[in-house]
């Protein structure tokens, strides 16, 4: 197995449309822009984009996938990292000041503490898919979409064996609770796919997803 690699990222291209998307607008108003950028500003200082990741081997019988150092049984994820022979396991976060802001403002300003949800919202995303990217790229390898604990018939309990071998509290500063959720809410853990395949659906994770009607739907 690989040592665990640790990696920081500038901050990547901010999109207002997906930060919309996530507060729920559906259209643009002067108004919600103006404080979008105000929120932004606030934010963007204060962020970081850290990742630590880690190649795994991958053997694939049925519904159970191992890894070797743990195996998790869902059909969904065998589905869906079927062909590959090894995957990457990483974990994401842009640090604990985004919660910060959602908790003050929340009790002062509670439109802005949403615009700052949906901004961290968008950050953490947009560092997962600049982490893939770069690393397909640096590689040459191409990656499956992305699958986290917690989706599909993934149990949020393997939670637990992602920090165990990627050590998340100590290379990145990301813990997880009795209820398996992570700390700072901004962060991601996730399964990839190592595979030869190269198109560009494989950074998407929506490209999974069954729900055609999701309000929060990226465009394939």
């Amino acid at each position: 197995m690989s040592a665990v690699i640790v990696r920081t990222f500038e901050a990547p291209s901010f999109c207002e449309r997906e930060a919309l998307r996530y507060a729920g607008c559906k259209e643009k108003h002067e108004e919600t822009l103006r404080l979008l950028a105000e929120c932004l500003k606030e934010a963007q200082d204060r962020l970081s984009y850290r990742v630590c990741y880690r190649e795994l081997p991958l053997q694939i019988s049925g519904s159970i996938c191992d890894f070797g150092a743990f195996s998790v049984e869902s059909g969904k994820l065998a589905a869906n990292l079927a062909g590959c022979g090894e995957c990457l396991i990483f974990a994401a976060t842009i640090g604990v000041e985004m919660d910060r802001l959602i908790a003050r403002y929340g009790r002062i300003a509670p439109a802005k503490a949403l615009l700052f949800q949906a901004i961290g919202a968008e950050r953490i995303e947009a560092l997962c898919d600049a982490f893939v990217k770069s690393y397909a790229l640096e590689t040459g390898a191409g990656l499956k979409p992305r699958f986290s604990p917690g989706y599909g018939d993934v149990p949020l309990t393997v939670q637990k064996d992602v920090f165990s071998v990627l050590d998340c509290a100590g290379k990145i500063s990301l813990s997880l609770n009795d209820s398996m959720l992570l700390s700072p809410s901004k962060s991601v853990t996730a399964f990839a796919g190592i595979t030869k395949e190269t198109d560009a659906k494989a950074h998407d994770k929506c490209s999974l997803c069954e729900n055609k009607n999701c309000a929060f739907r990226s465009k394939l």
